[in-house]
């Protein structure tokens, strides 16, 4: 069956074939090493590289965003890619762990096994990047991987998987792609017994994610959840204001405000809080929609926005830039809030779009407890001329990640991971995480010599155990 995209719409029969095939590819690729699979990846990435403006144009061509944004997008999924394949060997590969008085007989070790066939759910407003958190992560670590990118763009998850295939074809049925609706999705999450994935890793609403971990539940197959954030940008009373409003447009703004670590709220200290709006709103209006980003992919989030906008002004905030009109056409323009109530959608609630809420506090005391005050808890940013100060700020901060002097930083640092929690989902992708969620400690003892007093064998007298014994509970009572 095919949908209106000219994609498959894969049923449960095609995904768990694609499950059954990837599996059985996959033995063969964990086989290799860690070593080997660093070589087969990097010429993947050199052949994605290769590609990056193919690629770029899919982007553009399913989600609208202009080709500036998709190659940089590309760009961020090389970065991550590279990482993974470069340093699987060191977070995973066999160590020495200490063993302790008690075990110093032993010589205890641990290393890391592949979970088996990862399902990867992705986002259709990073169809390339966000994926790649997981896929080139889980590839990495020895799995399989049957990936179902979303059905606005399944172009780039069809690519992906046929460039593998290409580039390292005597392992081309380790990463699959099916295609569909939400109930493809579903298929991949619930199917169960040996054609069922051994891991799920979601991005999208919460609301889809709870639908997701129902169906893992039913299998106990593990999910790791990104769900998207409402971040906070805190911006102190010393902070440089050009930089601050520089950082929180773009943030806000780019990509049409379609980021799940974009800049929603802004918490400013009341002495420089206008000022800062006024920069805002300086640089906001010299961005041009259409050209300077794209259209909300997702038709129906125009009406999610123009909600949020319209009752923040009900609520009594005002608009210094744009309003309800501005949001209506599919390239809505930007908008600029100030002194909207806490309790308002546009700021409770994942706006996902060209919208940013700039309220003023009392003093960063203040700005934290508001921005931690979310459901949602996934990124966040603090702007103040003192590292010691942004550093404090941001150790104080709920959120997974913290940028101090700019915004999303940590999404372009391979070797951090990212995640949240609360309505951000829950586990981490990227970084030494991010490798080890796609793999299962394996834990080894080898005994070396015969302890003293061993308390695993029944030779050994009563007496002499519980002098052993008793003598190690003395030593833990002391120290």
């Amino acid at each position: 069956m095919t949908g209106g995209t000219g994609h498959p719409v894969h049923t449960l029969d095609d995904v768990r074939a694609a499950t059954a095939a990837a599996r059985s590819a996959g033995r063969r690729w964990a086989a290799l090493g860690a070593r080997e699979r660093r070589t087969a990846l990097l010429r993947w990435k050199r052949a994605l590289a290769a590609r990056a403006d193919e690629f770029a144009r899919v982007i553009a061509s399913e989600t609208g965003k202009p080709v500036h944004d998709a190659r940089a997008e590309v760009l961020m999924a090389l970065v991550h890619l590279d990482w993974a394949a470069r340093h699987a060997h060191r977070v995973l590969g066999r160590r020495r762990v200490a063993s302790g008085l008690l075990s110093v007989h032993q010589r205890a070790s641990l290393s890391y096994r592949p979970l088996g066939v990862i399902g990867v759910i992705g986002p259709w407003n990073y169809p390339l990047y966000t994926p790649m958190g997981s896929i080139g992560y889980a590839l990495a670590a020895g799995n399989g991987v049957v990936f179902k990118p979303s059905e606005l763009a399944p172009g780039v998850g069809v690519l992906l998987a046929r460039s593998f295939g290409e580039a390292v074809p005597a392992h081309a049925g380790v990463l699959r792609t099916v295609t569909g609706p939400g109930s493809t999705g579903a298929a991949l999450a619930g199917a169960q017994g040996p054609a069922g994935v051994d891991k799920v890793a979601f991005t999208g609403s919460p609301g889809t994610a709870r639908k997701v971990a129902a169906a893992c539940a039913a299998t106990l197959t593990p999910l790791l959840a990104e769900c998207g954030g409402k971040d906070a940008v805190l911006v102190a009373a010393d902070a440089d204001l050009d930089a601050a409003a520089d950082a929180i447009v773009w943030g806000a703004m780019g990509n049409a405000g379609q980021t799940c670590a974009g800049v929603e709220r802004v918490y400013a200290a009341e002495s420089v809080h206008e000022e800062l709006c006024a920069r805002i709103v300086s640089r906001a209006r010299a961005l041009t929609p259409g050209e300077t980003y794209g259209p909300l992919t997702l038709p129906s989030q125009l009406g999610v926005v123009e909600r949020h906008v319209e009752q923040a002004l009900v609520d009594g905030g005002t608009a210094r830039l744009g309003g309800p009109d501005s949001v209506r056409a599919r390239v809505p323009g930007p908008v600029v809030l100030s002194g909207v109530p806490e309790d308002s959608p546009a700021v409770t609630e994942e706006t996902f779009g060209p919208v940013v809420v700039v309220n003023p506090v009392r003093d960063m005391d203040e700005a934290v407890e508001r921005a931690d005050a979310s459901v949602y808890s996934l990124g966040a940013a603090v702007f103040t001329r003192s590292r010691a100060a942004g550093l404090a700020l941001a150790g104080r901060l709920a959120s997974g990640a913290v940028s101090v002097n700019s915004v999303l930083g940590f999404a372009t640092v391979p070797s951090l991971p990212f995640g949240g929690a609360g309505e951000s989902g829950y586990g981490r992708i990227h970084g030494a995480e991010g490798l080890r969620a796609f793999a299962a400690p394996h834990s080894v003892t080898v005994r070396r010599f015969a302890p003293p007093v061993d308390l695993t064998s029944f030779a050994t007298p009563r007496e002499r155990a519980a002098r052993a014994v008793e003598l190690g509970r003395r030593l833990h009572a002391r120290f």
